[in-house]
């Protein structure tokens, strides 16, 4: 029997029956047009094979799951233009599933689950839409031309385990609707997401996903002898859409500016650029938020010349305290803002230092097509979609080499840099070359210009996670001393201050940043809520995670610490419910887990006290629930024993079939059909310890071997090798 892996990829039309039945034969021919002309042109354009026709529906397989994806994008794109012309009543739509699976061959026929869940996936799909299972996601994810979400997990016919369905988001980036509650809390039902699992470091996980996320806030409680302040985005009036980032860049500017002055509380841009593209009352937003003055204003384009409008509002009476009309040449866009930060604080009264001055007059290049590009940079930053996370590094690096001076491009790139090797997107950078040109960023920003201060941030960051504490917490002092009214540089005091041990410090300075911001990003909280628990305040640790309840239902680590939250407070209902949750959503998440991840807690006692929570909540220790029963634990002279240089064949859990082979030189490598790892093992303390500069951090992730009785076997093979990252059912020597 002939069997082989490919992407199977199957598409219906919607609405079919109703079609031929008001028009069987108009209906027809349309079809027939629409499959020659579109669905199987696109289809061996991308290197397919259409496997069958049936009925109105089709079956392709690929060898490329990503050539599989593409032609659905590409089919679903075609279809949607050439609709807008048609009647209502006419058109052809398609709902389209794609799964990457194991396939038997039959002549030019194929069978198999693999077949089975993409034509279950099909119906799910919306019309016009796509879905695609775990594995076809994990191995698309990044590398093709629309984002796709998660969409729950699903019980389907004749399909005896739940499958993870992931469906394409729409242009504006919005998810589409859901639908059940559990669903929407499918993130990575995998387990050894390797690649995904170093970046997993929640640790640092500054989700831009979150960062822009609509959730509610708090309203920011203004201290009254304290001017506040938000910017709303201004408008873009007649630009087109490419040029939308010139008045996002202004936005952006005039909050960083304001930001700088010890004076005066300005809201963050995540919070403020919530209200973009939304029709809204100026007095309303500054209620809503409690700040007393807001901030509104346009920007259009004449030619060469840029024309801004801008307005400043008290909320406490509805008055205009100030309005301005601005006309320059394009040229000088630093000089608008200038005039209109300057103009606005004197309005409110503020007093400025003599450095603030200085930091506010600093222009942050004098090369114009340098700064095109860095606003061109910063609008892809703002997205978690790899490609424009590609697109911004590049766009950052060409602005640099235009202007070397770019002090504020550097740190922008920075940043990215880091979030990239937070999340281990290697088709973006290598993690080991994310992290160390994070770090040659930052330093090359603070070299031009000492006084930026999110440069300062992300070195804080990663020297906390690198264990070096007291240049952390020196990094984000000097971040918090240079943008007194930057919520980023008080989360970063509040991250380094968590892992240090100081954790009432932290959540001090994690309620500062939420006075400043009252959007936080989903794991600003989720950091937060580990000082809480460790200062004894388990119920507002779960306060704080509960009110981003319903916008982290695709984050794991999330409920994993909302677990171990509840069962701190004593909420052992809610935590068992919680970490059972998890156990169907993302099987490979356990405790043991988050001791990789979480080992930058400077006291073991820390780090003991979360563990100790997630397994009271329920968390399973080993990741998919695994037990040794009955098995012999191999002791370290067994182990070494084992580890010969022969070739370990055997089934890693949620990858399937695969091979490990350990040199006695300590170089060890692991195969699947969707994963090829290298690195080095040792034996520590009878365990097998297995370590990659790119998985969890650089760090090693130890675990047992254990030799099964032969009356408890699971399965024909004699050992399992667990540790945090993976579940391995092996034979020894074949």
């Amino acid at each position: 029997m002939e069997r082989r892996l490919a992407a199977i990829f199957a598409a219906d039309v919607v609405g079919f029956s109703r079609m031929m039945a008001e028009d069987e034969v108009g209906t027809f021919e349309r079809l027939k047009a629409f499959r020659r002309d579109v669905l199987i042109r696109v289809i061996e354009e991308k290197n397919g094979r259409v496997v069958k026709l049936i009925g109105d529906g089709l079956l392709a397989e690929f060898a490329s799951v990503v050539d599989a994806v593409e032609a659905a994008i590409e089919t679903q794109a075609e279809i949607s233009s050439r609709n807008a012309t048609v009647d209502p009543g006419q058109r052809i739509e398609l709902r389209i599933g794609i799964n990457l699976g194991d396939l038997i061959i039959d002549g030019d026929d194929i069978y198999g689950d693999g077949v089975n869940i993409a034509a279950r996936l099909e119906p799910l799909a919306e019309p016009g839409g796509i879905c695609i299972s775990r594995q076809a996601y994990e191995n698309t994810r990044g590398k093709v031309s629309r984002p796709f979400q998660p969409a729950g997990v699903h019980r389907v016919k004749n399909i005896p385990e739940p499958i993870a369905v992931f469906r394409m988001a729409n242009l504006e980036g919005t998810r589409a609707p859901l639908r059940s509650r559990r669903g929407m809390r499918v993130a990575f039902a995998t387990v050894v997401a390797l690649a995904v699992l170093a970046g997993g470091a929640l640790v640092l996980r500054d989700d831009l996903v979150a960062l822009f996320d609509r959730s509610e806030g708090e309203a920011i409680a203004a201290d009254d002898a304290t001017p506040s302040l938000i910017v709303l985005p201004f408008e873009n009036l007649g630009m087109p859409d490419a040029e939308l980032y010139i008045a996002d860049g202004l936005t952006d500017d005039l909050i960083t500016d304001f930001s700088k002055v010890a004076g005066l509380m300005v809201v963050g841009r995540n919070t403020a650029f919530s209200y973009r593209d939304r029709t809204i009352d100026s007095r309303a937003v500054g209620r809503e938020l409690g700040v007393r003055y807001v901030l509104e204003g346009s920007v259009r384009k004449a030619g060469a010349r840029l024309l801004v409008n801008a307005r400043l509002t008290d909320v406490s009476n509805g008055q205009t305290l100030w309005a301005e009309r601005l006309e320059r040449d394009e040229a000088e866009i630093f000089s608008i803002e200038n005039s209109l930060v300057t103009e606005i604080i004197d309005k409110l009264g503020v007093d400025l230092s003599v450095s603030e001055q200085a930091r506010i007059e600093r222009l942050p290049t004098a090369n114009l097509e340098a700064y095109d590009l860095f606003l061109r940079a910063e609008e892809a930053a703002r997205s978690s979609f790899r490609p424009r996370l590609r697109e911004a590094l590049r766009l950052y690096s060409e602005a640099t080499a235009i202007d070397p001076a770019f002090a504020r491009a550097f740190a922008s790139q920075a940043r990215t840099e880091a979030l990239v090797m937070r999340r281990n997107y290697d088709d973006v950078l290598p993690y080991p070359v994310a992290r160390k040109r994070a770090y040659e960023h930052a330093g090359r920003a603070l070299e031009i210009d000492p006084d930026l201060a999110m440069p300062f941030a992300v070195l804080s960051e990663l020297q906390t996670v690198d264990r070096r504490y007291e240049e952390a917490m020196r990094s984000a002092r000097l971040s918090v001393e240079k943008a007194p009214g930057e919520a980023s540089a008080y989360l970063a005091l509040s991250f380094a201050q968590t892992f240090y041990g100081r954790h009432e410090e932290a959540i001090e300075n994690f309620e500062t940043a939420q006075r400043l911001n009252p959007l936080l990003p989903s794991y600003a909280r989720q950091i937060a809520s580990l000082s809480y628990i460790l200062a004894n305040r388990p119920e507002r640790a779960v306060e704080v995670l509960e009110e981003i309840k319903d916008s982290s239902q695709d984050v794991e680590d999330y409920f994993t610490i909302l677990a171990a939250a509840y069962a701190e407070a004593g909420r052992m209902e809610q935590a068992q419910s919680t970490a059972d949750e998890v156990a169907i959503f993302a099987p490979h998440i356990s405790a043991r887990l988050y001791t990789v991840l979480f080992a930058h807690f400077r006291r073991q006692e820390h780090l003991d006290w979360i563990i100790a929570a997630m397994l009271r909540a329920g968390v399973q220790e080993w990741s998919f629930a695994f037990e040794p029963g009955a098995s012999e634990r191999l002791s370290a002279d067994q182990l070494t024993a084992l580890i010969d240089g022969d070739v370990w064949q055997g089934i890693f859990e949620g990858r399937g079939p695969g091979l490990m082979q350990i040199s006695e030189s300590g170089s060890v490598a692991m195969r699947t059909s969707t994963m090829f790892i290298t690195g080095s093992a040792s034996v520590i303390n009878d365990t097998l310890c297995v370590q990659q500069k790119g998985l969890a951090l650089g760090r090693p992730a130890c675990g047992p071997i254990y030799k099964k009785a032969a009356d408890a076997a699971r399965t024909d093979l004699s050992y399992t090798y667990t540790n945090p990252l993976i579940l391995f059912h092996f034979e020894a020597g074949r």
